[in-house]
């Protein structure tokens, strides 16, 4: 395994860029202006958001050029990934487009040593590096970048995409909104289900003053290792529709009292990754142990905005306990810390938030999840495997290595189709060594 692992890094170290250039839209679309609001603005300090899909077969230049004209239309909509972050006269950021900005950055590489089957393999990201773009890259040096790099690397038996994403001009479901949209416009159809909904303001009109300054390295990796920081390892684990369907009934099965609201799917499975991500990491029961959950508010804001809503509509949503209640209790009660937490996170909640935000802003960085914390983003309701361009579905998809930490869960749609779920997990090295051999938490 030792040997396959360092043969891989060898054939992903071969990753060699061929060429750059930028795309535009296909048509004139003039000076335009957008405000990013109270929704976007604490991830000013996070990374650029990677998402690397890999498919197999398929002749890469004809690919490549079918992939820059899909993008010259749907960029027609999405001109925002083609503009860049600004200011106005008082300080308020924005996303800024024109038509002569230079567009969406597109790299083309080769890796003909690399094949997907590699890629596809279960340790997952550490080793992608060099297929996606804006490694250790701060979403503030949007300022001077474009919101979207997508880098093409041709495969031994496939290709490779890898993008990163200004992830304080959009969130995962607008991303995965404009992936799915592109590839529509790919397979030939004259038009989008659903045009992005551009109007964040509608959202929230608060104009808030930043005063941001880089930090002394903008663009140190987020996974850098010292002496002091621990080694962090990535993992990605399959739960099958069976698993899936065993953890759910579990979590359910000892319901607090016959008035309960049944465990969701989804508050199942985090509880089930909470627990035993807990107990490997072996801490006292008096230890807090804190989980996060970054939320979709579109339908939770009053008044809810469409789905098709183009920007930032995610809060994290904390809660915390004890280590040893968490593991001394059946399931249902984290499960149940978790449904009340959420189903707390209303409107009212929310506004809340915005307010006190607005009034003391802080830009959180990408760590600031909370203590021995399992902080859950992404979400199986994306179709990430409808992202056919032409040629087929991928054959996987994975999160980059920005944005990553001790606890940091992505959880995709599972790549065996139904119920199934893939959840990729970043933990310490010692704390996933144990995780790998719990057979509860595999469900074996």
């Amino acid at each position: 395994m030792a040997g396959d692992a360092g043969r891989k890094e060898e054939e992903i170290s071969k990753v060699k860029i061929r060429s750059k250039t930028h795309v535009k839209p296909g048509k004139i679309i003039g000076r335009k202006e957008c405000q990013l609001v109270t929704f976007d603005l604490p991830y000013l300090a996070f990374y650029y958001n990677q998402k690397l899909l890999f498919y197999k077969g398929g002749e890469f230049e004809e690919q490549v050029e079918k992939l820059k004209d899909g993008l010259r239309v749907i960029l027609e909509e999405f001109y925002q990934l083609g503009g860049k972050l600004g200011k106005d006269e008082e300080g308020v950021f924005r996303v800024e487009y024109d038509d002569d900005m230079e567009g969406v950055e597109v790299l083309e590489a080769i890796a003909d040593g690399l094949t997907v089957d590699q890629l596809a393999a279960d340790e997952s990201t550490s080793s992608f590096k060099d297929l996606i773009p804006y490694n250790g890259v701060l979403n503030l040096t949007g300022l001077h970048r474009p919101p979207l790099s997508v880098q093409l690397t041709k495969l031994k038996d496939g290709l490779a995409m890898g993008c990163a994403f200004n992830h304080a001009i959009l969130d995962g479901t607008s991303t995965w909104h404009f992936m799915s949209s592109w590839a529509q416009i790919c397979r030939g159809s004259n038009s989008i289900a659903a045009p992005p909904f551009l109007e964040r303001t509608k959202a929230r009109t608060t104009r808030v003053k930043l005063e941001l300054s880089f930090p002394p390295n903008p663009v140190a990796s987020s996974n850098v290792h010292t002496d002091q920081a621990p080694q962090l390892r990535e993992k990605f684990f399959r739960f099958s529709e069976a698993a899936i369907d065993k953890i759910k009934s579990k979590v359910n099965s000892n319901q607090p009292s016959a008035a309960s609201k049944p465990f969701s799917t989804f508050q199942s499975l985090a509880v089930h990754i909470w627990q035993h991500v807990t107990q490997a990491r072996c801490l006292k029961p008096e230890d807090y142990t804190v989980f996060t959950v970054f939320a979709d508010c579109r339908k939770r804001v009053d008044p809810p905005m469409p789905d098709s809503y183009f920007g930032n509509l995610i809060q994290a949503i904390f809660t915390v306990t004890a280590a040893g209640l968490l593991l001394a209790n059946p399931s249902d009660f984290g499960a149940s810390v978790i449904q009340k937490a959420i189903e707390a996170h209303n409107a009212k909640a929310i506004e809340e938030r915005n307010k006190e935000w607005e009034a003391a802003p802080k830009i959180f960085e990408f760590k600031d999840a909370g203590v021995n914390c399992v902080a859950v983003g992404s979400s199986p309701r994306f179709k990430v495997y409808d992202v056919d361009f032409g040629w087929g579905k991928p054959e996987g998809v994975r999160s980059g290595s920005n944005n990553r930490f001790d606890g940091m869960v992505y959880l995709y749609q599972g790549k065996s189709g139904g119920r199934s779920i893939d959840v990729e997990i970043t933990l310490e090295a010692g704390t996933m060594k144990l995780l790998e051999k719990d057979k509860e938490f595999l469900m074996q």
